[in-house]
Formats: structure tokens, sequence, C-alpha cells
């Protein structure tokens, strides 16, 4: 690898991280310098604190029919946890867990952020909301240094599914790349169509010094993160999170909506059921609708929300189908419980003897060759 380019992006990055946070720069004597702007954002509004939850939870829907001022109270944690059993990370997080709370609003909502950072942190966090309709997504009004807390607002003007992250110095690919990052969806005024069961999942990719699965505390690579070679892709933060004891669960009959972000930094996701196409696809997050999708894109930085009518019992496997991908971690499990259902799904029928040989099948040759 040449160090050269990797010397560029880096002083890129640095360059732009400066530029972009000089205004929040602290003032003569240490105190960090901060305007007090009146705002006619939330006047005579309702003030409602957002009910926060964490993947693979959604918030309930919302049912009021006006705006209200919504606040979210976020706050910046770098915390130990395993990527995989035995490996071990320092994420750095809001509210302690990545994914980052799902937030839930309605178009035309005020939302007033509240981020606070601990004195100990060993960073200045900040937020960037693409569904913000501010600079840098609010990135320079929310950039928050350690022992201080942020406060600012934004009118959610465009109903959809929505990533944000942490843009603070050295850069947001590096918060990101970290762990900061969720998801907030804007429901349009009319609300979206009921379902029976909502869950979210974000998928994001990890690049470690040591090797797939080396235990211990490992430390981040910038190096493998800028030449796009991650050692694990995974659904909400860790190697396994919805698989086992911690599978979806849902019923024959159920509608299922998936509310799917991709925090990236770098991959697009391949997102697919297996044994399910999806009924509805809303098209990166937003108005656009597609039906009877096999599989559907998710950029980075960018979400999806897909929608599949359970008819048949059975465990169901969602993956990214950029599919060696799976090995690292992206994929996960929905569990369907219920009655059988042979009018769509018949299972084995016959099980018998078939005796054509192949004869290019007898060669020795190992599936793997280098």
């Amino acid at each position: 690898m040449k160090k050269t380019a990797l010397t560029l992006l880096l002083s890129a990055a640095l360059t732009f991280s400066v530029g972009v946070f000089a205004e929040t720069a602290p003032a003569a004597g240490g105190s960090t310098k901060t305007t007090k702007n009146s705002t006619a954002l939330s006047t005579h509004l309702p003030v409602i604190e957002a009910e926060l939850t964490f993947a693979p939870k959604v918030p309930k829907p919302i049912t009021r029919k006006e705006p209200a001022r919504v606040v979210v109270k976020l706050e910046a944690i770098e915390k130990v946890m395993d990527i995989i059993g035995g490996t071990q990370f320092k994420y750095w997080t809001f509210n302690g867990a990545t994914p980052a709370p799902f937030i839930r609003v309605r178009e035309g909502d005020t939302v007033e952020i509240h981020l606070s950072n601990p004195a100990n942190s060993k960073m200045e966090h900040s937020l960037d909301f693409h569904s913000a309709a501010a600079p840098e997504g609010g990135a320079l009004a929310s950039n928050t240094k350690p022992g201080r807390t942020s406060v600012f607002a934004f009118q959610a003007l465009q109903p959809g599914l929505y990533l944000y992250h942490c843009a603070a110095f050295p850069g947001a690919a590096t918060h990101i790349s970290k762990g900061m990052f969720g998801l907030m969806l804007v429901e349009p005024k009319a609300g979206l169509p009921p379902v029976d069961k909502e869950f979210y999942i974000v998928q994001n990719e990890f690049y470690t010094q040591g090797d797939f699965a080396a235990k211990g505390l490992q430390v981040f690579s910038m190096e493998k993160a800028s030449y796009e070679l991650p050692d694990y892709v995974v659904f909400n933060g860790h190697y396994g999170a919805l698989m086992g004891d911690n599978a979806l669960q849902s019923n024959v009959g159920d509608n299922v909506r998936f509310f799917i972000g991709n925090a990236g930094p770098n991959k697009i996701s391949s997102f697919h059921l297996i044994g399910k196409a999806f009924d509805t696809v809303y098209i990166e997050g937003g108005s656009l609708q597609n039906h009877h999708v096999q599989t559907t894109l998710i950029p980075a930085g960018g979400a999806v929300i897909a929608e599949a009518k359970m008819h048949v019992p059975g465990s169901y496997t969602f993956l990214d189908h950029s599919i060696f991908r799976a090995d690292k971690g992206a994929k996960g499990t929905l569990i369907v419980a219920g009655k059988e259902n042979p009018d769509i799904y018949s299972g084995k029928i016959k099980d018998e003897a078939y005796d054509k040989r192949n004869p290019d099948a007898d060669v020795e040759v190992n599936f793997h060759l280098k």
C-alpha cells in the first residue's frame, strides 16, 4: 500500500475538519463561545420528549395530527464492547449503543436536540442529521466539547427515513467507523400504513488493526478504512446481534416493516430476505415505492423501508447479498411462528434414488484452489 496516497487522504480530512469546525474553537481564556439565537420554529407548539428505542426496537407510530416540539436527548459515550466474542473495540456511541437510538418524529415537527459530552470524554462529538435543512446537517451547531451540552433545533420538513451520525474532528468517517450513527424516521403527516411488526436494523463496517476475531482490545485501522477493506460487516453494531436468542420474532400472517440503514462508511448494501420477496420498498427511504423486490440497494449514508407479509412459518435469514460479507457478520434471522401453509409451500414431497453419474464429478479438485 502506498503511504503517500494515505498521507494525502489524511491531510485532506484534517484540512476539511479544521475548516468546518473553526467556528467552534475556544475563545480566549479557554471557554467556548456560544451564540444564543432566538427561534420562531416552535412558537406555541406543545413540547414532547421523544421516545427513543435501541435496535431492533422501534418507537410507537405517531397518532397526533398536529406538529410538536420534540426534545431528543443524546449523550456521547465512549464504551468498550465486543464486536464478536472475545474481540473488544472502543466504540464511540450515542446513549451507549451502536446503532444509536431510533428517533421517530412527524413531518412539520420542530426537533430540539440536546447533545451532552461527559467531562472525561477523549473527543469532541457532534450530530449531522440527514433530515435537517441546515449547514452540515447541524454538525456546526452541535459540536460539543467534553463537559458541555449543546442544544439546537431544526424543523423536519421532508418525510422519510434518514441516517444521523457524528461529524466532529477528525471527521465523519472516523466517528462513523467507531459506531456513532442511528436512524430518524420523519413520518408523513398522514402517517405510514399500519403493520404488525416493525424492526430497526443498521449495517456498518469495522476496520481493526488485528485480523478477524483477533482476541483482546482492537484499535481502529485508518489504513484499512481508507482502502475499504473491512474486517467486519455487521448488523446492529455486533457480529451475531440478530441471530440465535436475538433473532427477530413474528407470526404467520404478519405484515413486517424493516427500517434499514447503511452507515457504511464505505460499502453499498444489497439487502435481501431469503425466502420472501419484499412486497413494498420505499426506495432510499423516500416516497418512491417499488413492489415485489428480491434485493434492494442501500447506499452508504442511506436507508430503506422494506415491507413483507409472512405466509409460511420457519427461520428466514436476511443478509447483505454481497454474500461473502455474511461471513463477516452481515446476516440475521427472522423467526416466523404459526401453522404450516401447504397451499403456499409444500416442504419436501419426495426423496428418491437417482442413478445417473457425471464423469467430471470424480475429478479430485479442491473447490477453493488458490
